[in-house]
């Protein structure tokens, strides 16, 4: 108890000297980490001076406004400016139009190589069908003449008469309808819808389009599409004409130009490109293109028009008599030889020309015709518009038609100097003017 209570009075004295270190401590440490209080400086702001400037300023606020008041100023209420934004918002809708049209006449390029794709499958599944169709039928023929008789000879007989019966009218509507043709329609529209991109996009990318950009090429989608319809009826192009002409694929519109009385004889026409001897080059161009090229695709056309429709009506003919010719076998003693005759000149006939493509010949020549045509009605339209600024520049428009005709800007030059000469000395050219075609 004794040592209990000793060490009881013990431990106060101890805690009273452990804190009195510790408050020893932090009086040192407050001491070491003390840092002086700054002197506050107080700066005085001049107020009368600054007074005086916003005064200054306000006033010179209120001479301008009394000048020229700002809310009196409208700048969308002046003609000029008018002018400017319904000219900005005309050029901006006139491009929205043009990427509109640039969107269909992409439609049109996949859907006129989707058509022509099918329809030259056409024609070549239908020329193999009735090929293979007569070949069996005139088999038949041929066994039913060699030792047939009875049913064998009847169930022989009827089934080359359906059979030839059959190709015939497959051969009717094929003839009808010239699958190599449609498919050779269907190439050029992609061509020249592809073109037409290409030109559009040339338009966007060089220069601001205008509402008469639209219209114009409006009027060119709608006159392709006149030109190569896609509806097998109906809209159709006539595959048998009674005359050969040319393809048409370009808007018809009537020239309004104003003839000026004044004759440029004497003057030297310098402007945007122009000159009497580009003039003169041109007109010997245009005159080798209609006497020459146009005259050689025409006759052409024509001769190739006649034979497709002399083989259009052969084909069918030689396959009915040969129909009729099985029909009679064990009958007539030349039945046989007739429906094995006439069915073989019917394949014949059948494969030269839908083989060889006759109605795509004649549908190429139709193409060629109808370009070197525009080509004339290009320079045509040219050389009669008398305002020089109004014309495209003379030297693009010579590079671009040599490129047409597959020459060279020189060998164009020659060609118009000989038919110049050829000309006054009454002698008959004998260059065409396209190397192209």
């Amino acid at each position: 108890m004794a040592s209990l209570k000793a060490s009881t009075l013990l431990l106060p004295s101890f805690s009273s000297s452990s804190s009195s270190s510790s408050y020893c401590c932090s009086m040192k440490l407050n001491d070491a980490i003390h840092v002086p209080k700054l002197p506050k400086v107080r700066f005085s702001v001049p107020k009368i001076a600054m007074r005086k400037l916003v005064d200054e300023m306000n006033r010179r606020v209120n001479e301008f406004t009394n000048r020229v008041p700002i809310e009196n100023i409208n700048l969308t209420s002046t003609p000029a400016a008018n002018d400017i934004v319904e000219s900005s918002n005309s050029t901006s809708f006139a491009a929205t139009q043009l990427y509109a049209i640039l969107e269909a006449v992409a439609d049109r390029v996949e859907m006129h190589t989707n058509v022509g794709q099918q329809r030259d499958n056409w024609n070549t599944l239908l020329l193999n069908s009735i090929n293979m169709i007569t070949l069996t039928a005139a088999a038949m023929v041929g066994a039913a003449a060699i030792g047939g008789s009875g049913m064998p000879l009847l169930a022989l007989k009827l089934s080359a008469t359906f059979l030839y019966a059959a190709a015939a009218g497959m051969l009717l509507v094929m003839n009808k309808i010239q699958p190599s043709q449609l498919a050779e329609e269907q190439r050029n529209a992609t061509r020249l819808f592809k073109q037409l991109r290409s030109q559009i996009q040339t338009m966007l990318a060089l220069r601001t389009p205008t509402q008469e950009d639209v219209e114009d090429v409006m009027e060119r989608v709608l006159a392709l599409d006149k030109a190569y319809p896609l509806p097998l009826l109906g809209a159709t192009l006539d595959k048998f004409p009674a005359k050969f002409e040319p393809a048409a694929w370009w808007p018809s519109h009537q020239l309004i130009i104003q003839m000026e009385n004044e004759s440029h004889e004497g003057k030297q026409l310098e402007t945007n490109g122009w000159s009497e001897e580009l003039e003169a080059e041109m007109r010997e161009i245009m005159e080798v293109v209609k006497r020459k090229d146009s005259e050689d695709y025409e006759r052409l056309g024509n001769l190739v028009l006649k034979i497709n429709k002399i083989l259009a009506i052969s084909g069918p003919l030689l396959t009915g008599i040969a129909a009729v010719g099985s029909a009679c076998v064990g009958n007539v003693a030349w039945a046989a030889v007739v429906a094995l005759s006439a069915g073989a000149l019917a394949t014949t006939v059948n494969t030269f020309q839908h083989g060889a493509q006759v109605g795509m010949v004649f549908e190429m020549y139709r193409n060629a015709g109808g370009f070197l045509r525009l080509l004339k009605e290009t320079i045509e339209e040219a050389l009669e518009e008398k305002d020089l600024e109004r014309r495209e520049n003379g030297e693009l428009f010579e590079t671009k038609v040599t490129l047409q005709l597959g020459r060279s800007v020189s060998q164009l030059r020659d060609l118009a100097r000989k038919s110049a000469s050829c000309r006054i000395d009454g002698i008959a050219m004998d260059e065409f003017a396209s190397k192209l075609f």
